[in-house]
């Protein structure tokens, strides 16, 4: 494609959501970015302008039958003379969009094309309730505004480096051979622009062992060697590895048929209990880091059980991973929780001690609520980062080098 890439729209497409940001490529600034909830039923639109707060829109109630009204809805927004950041649609130059899983058929991001939308949906079966959406959002887009190029961008591409001693299951082989059965791994899209980011912190030298830990309301903890993902702990789907906001993360597959003849539950309802009922909500009622941080100060005794289950299964699997590559330079903590609770990246770096970790408790205890950097001292063995991710913009950096290669 002649000419550089200035603009390109970003597009988070869940099942009654439409995610968006607007980047300007010549900065990787922000022009601006919202969301559409609740498409189909009692919608409602949110705008945000991070130069111009005079232009944003709260949770305004729009009627929004299906993607494609909602994403009219943000175009129409984006050139609208008292809320817009440019003057004409045509400004956008691509759209990126994040598609869960990409199966085994994709190790990077792809311009999207007859086949590419193809393989989107032969990965149905493996993510249910994302990919139809995601594949929802590129057609809309390509209703919307004929002729921009489209990039999928995979959350799974990332972990195609892995193993096959690392993603395969002791299963039966015909599981894999038939039905895909193995692991895939998630998150990938920030595990890379944070390990990428830590390799760049450790002045790009030609090999590296780094283990990076997203914690949110989706945890998942990778292990990443010269650059590539060697192992991680989210599988088929994003419900295996540490404990979850409201999903149980790994457990001892036998309890999944004990739980379900005693509550005389479905596989469907028995699904819902495991990726929606279980986690931090499951064993303390809430699902919000905040309120168990606050919980826990108080003495109560789940909310300290929460936080100490945590610290103990991040210790487990930096320690586990660590040793799997043999040996550790530096490990990133990024995330909502992973960015802003010192408290959590305090025991676990203390627990990591006999591994010559050392932390500056001082420089620890001020990054959270934006500041990133390290918090290990000198001495260390291993660097310690907070690395602030950013999934965005490693999509439009993908679409944008994609795009112009045309």
């Amino acid at each position: 494609m002649e000419g550089k890439i200035l603009k390109i729209l970003v597009v988070n497409a869940g099942s009654s959501s439409l995610k968006y940001q607007l980047i300007d490529m010549e900065n990787e600034s922000v022009l601006a970015k919202g969301n559409c909830e609740q498409i189909g039923t009692e919608s409602t639109f949110t705008h945000k302008v991070p130069s111009d707060e005079t232009k944003n829109i709260k949770a305004l109630p729009m009627e929004m039958q299906d993607h494609a009204a909602a994403l009219k809805i943000v175009l129409d927004t984006l050139v609208d003379a008292e809320h817009g950041v440019i003057g004409s649609v045509k400004e956008i130059d691509a759209v990126g969009h994040r598609v869960l899983h990409g199966g085994e058929k994709f190790s990077g991001s792809v311009l999207v094309d007859d086949k590419v939308e193809e393989a989107i949906k032969e990965c149905f079966d493996l993510g249910p309730l994302h990919n139809p959406a995601n594949l929802t959002g590129i057609k809309a887009c390509q209703k919307i505004m004929p002729g921009v190029p489209q990039v999928a961008v995979f959350d799974t591409g990332f972990h195609q480096t892995m193993p096959d001693y690392a993603y395969m299951y002791a299963l039966p082989y015909e599981y894999y051979e038939k039905y895909g059965i193995r692991r895939y791994g998630f998150h990938g899209t920030s595990h890379r622009f944070v390990s990428k980011k830590c390799i760049e912190l450790l002045g790009n030298p030609e090999h590296s062992k780094i283990v990076t830990c997203h914690l949110g309301n989706g945890s998942s903890i990778s292990a990443v060697v010269d650059g590539k993902c060697f192992d991680t702990t989210m599988g088929v789907t994003p419900l295996e590895g540490i404990m979850m906001g409201t999903r149980c993360g790994s457990i001892d597959p036998a309890i999944v048929p004990i739980i379900m003849k005693k509550e005389n539950l479905t596989p469907d309802e028995m699904d819902t209990v495991m990726n929606k009922k279980s986690g931090m909500l499951g064993l303390c009622g809430t699902s919000d880091n905040r309120t168990i941080e606050s919980r826990a100060k108080e003495g109560d005794k789940r909310a300290k059980l929460i936080e100490s289950m945590l610290c103990h299964q991040l210790t487990k699997y930096i320690g586990g991973y660590a040793a799997a590559m043999g040996g550790l330079d530096a490990i990133v903590f990024t995330g909502g929780i992973g960015e802003n609770n010192p408290q959590y990246r305090d025991r676990v770096c203390d627990k990591l001690k006999f591994m010559g970790v050392e932390i500056n408790y001082e420089i620890n205890d001020k990054l959270k609520r934006g500041p990133e950097g390290e918090i290990s001292t000198p001495n260390s063995k291993v660097k310690v980062y907070v690395i602030c991710t950013n999934e965005e913009l490693m999509i439009a950096r993908d679409t944008k080098e994609i795009v112009e290669a045309l």
